[in-house]
């Protein structure tokens, strides 16, 4: 049975995860980025000032609400929780392993279109949010597969399936990937760093899980703010200097990544339209993981900002693909490369790295450097970036859960996900997280067929604001697609300006 069970996810993992389903994400990211006519390039100094510029100055971007939404700045560090995690360290090390240096690259690629594909999950998620009986925003993309796609002449049916499929997905994915991954991760670093049983670090996860998840959202947004600055920060710290101690392969680094990217071949060698497949796959896939633009998990929590303007929250989107993957990810790819652990000129890894395999890659670059506290310090990094994945995804678990089974449900399921955390401490069956990356991967196609079709929404949307905002033209504020919410919305927004 579990021979069938491993054998028929691998097939249906080759399909979500596999070339169609990429090409598709791309061309979503694409065809947006078209859409809005470059958005994320054309506006780059608006965004960037009405996101990270804005945390500096505008008291409405971190003001904490006295109702249940959160603030702007607690949407985006609890999207980077659930974001930044083992995939910005672990996930990177894989796609310079196995496809080369050249993946890299294509991790940019894919991130510059991804930006305008969050940016257009987010705007949707704003525009089709509602709020339930405790006044909580409720949103993401089983609401607007369900009342936008749902919409649309012919296809209510298919709205409504898509969405509870979408909720589905998204709630066994919460349980794996979300959780018992994270945590096996967790415990299993710490134990190799320190020497500390799972079992003990297991149960003082399980502790620190209950005491955040328990309380809602509101208490998951108040430490993630505070968790994910820092622990970014920090990090980011590291790799610079280390970067900078290995200023001189710089140049050699990034002759690797765009030779690798287009000409030579992947670490496990081949052929050269092989390597360059290979590596674009890798790029590909492990971009989305680490930033999950496309797969419409972080609108969920984006939905629960106070703001009032879609393409606001859009903007935060962008921003969030940025900091994921073209700064994280790309630091972490440079201290890899930078420090020895990767042949640059063939792109495979050297014996010394081989030694400790892919996954340790960043323990052995920053053990190369500062020596053994080297190791420590990238245990405990990713015992925050998980740590802080596992709060992100609770809250999209309880949000796909509350979408099936109604908002008293929520209670239950946040329960079940602590327990479930104390049980990934101890097992070991990989086919678990084989299964839950399916499901992650399942998000996305009905994700990206709801943007599909509701990308003219999104074109018009931004259009408002670009006329309203930038261009300073008088026209009514396109804020909500529900009368009685656009109308509260736009007093609101009068009473701010």
């Amino acid at each position: 049975m579990i021979e069938v069970i491993t054998n028929v996810n691998s097939f249906v993992n080759g399909l979500v995860w596999g070339w169609p389903a990429l090409v598709l994400l791309g061309f979503v990211g694409v065809l947006m980025t078209c859409m809005t006519k470059f958005f994320q390039i054309s506006h780059f100094g608006h965004w960037m000032k009405h996101t990270i510029g804005a945390i500096f100055g505008d008291k409405h971007v971190t003001k904490h609400t006295q109702d249940h939404s959160i603030s702007q700045f607690q949407s985006l560090c609890t999207a980077l929780a659930a974001t930044v995690g083992t995939g910005n360290i672990v996930g990177v090390a894989g796609a310079i392993a196995v496809g080369g240096p050249g993946a890299v690259f294509w991790m940019w690629l894919i991130a510059f279109f991804g930006m305008m594909t969050n940016y257009s999950e987010n705007v949707l998620g704003i525009l089709y949010r509602r709020k339930n009986t405790k006044g909580e925003w409720a949103g993401g993309a089983m609401y607007y597969l369900r009342d936008g796609l749902g919409s649309k002449k012919g296809c209510k049916t298919i709205g409504v399936v898509l969405a509870a499929l979408f909720s589905c997905f998204c709630l066994l994915a919460s349980f794996g990937i979300g959780n018992m991954s994270q945590v096996n991760s967790m415990v299993t670093n710490v134990y190799t760093a320190f020497h500390i049983p799972q079992i003990v670090t297991g149960i003082i996860l399980f502790v620190a899980v209950a005491a955040v998840v328990l309380g809602g959202l509101k208490r998951i947004a108040s430490i993630t703010e505070k968790i994910v600055p820092f622990m970014v920060i920090i990090y980011l710290l590291g790799t610079l200097v280390i970067i900078i101690m290995h200023a001189g392969t710089i140049p050699a680094v990034f002759a690797s990544i765009f030779q690798g990217a287009f000409a030579l071949k992947s670490a496990a060698g081949g052929v050269v339209g092989a390597g360059i497949a290979m590596a674009m796959q890798m790029g590909f896939k492990r971009g989305v993981f680490s930033n999950e633009a496309g797969l419409g998990s972080s609108v969920m929590v984006h939905s629960s900002s106070n703001v009032k303007e879609p393409v606001r929250q859009g903007m935060w989107g962008i921003f969030e693909v940025f900091a994921d993957t073209i700064v994280v990810c790309t630091l972490t790819a440079l201290t890899i490369l930078s420090s020895g652990a990767i042949d640059l000129t063939t792109g495979a890894m050297t014996e010394a790295a081989e030694a400790v395999g892919s996954s340790s890659l960043m323990s052995y670059a920053f053990e190369q450097t500062f020596g053994r506290p080297g190791a420590w310090f990238i245990a405990i990094a990713i015992l925050l970036f998980a740590y802080s994945t596992v709060l992100g995804w609770s809250h999209y678990g309880s949000t796909a859960c509350q979408y099936l089974f109604g908002e008293k449900s929520v209670t239950v399921y946040r329960i079940i996900f602590v327990i479930i955390v104390l049980a990934g401490s101890v097992m070991e069956a990989q086919l678990a997280w084989d299964i839950s990356d399916t499901f992650n991967g399942m998000m996305m196609i009905p994700n990206l067929i709801g943007v599909l079709v509701l990308s003219p929404v999104v074109m018009k949307c931004t259009k408002n604001y670009v006329d309203r905002r930038i261009r300073g033209k008088k026209v009514k504020p396109m804020l909500s697609m529900f009368e009685d919410i656009q109308a509260e919305q736009e007093r609101s927004l009068s009473e701010d300006d």
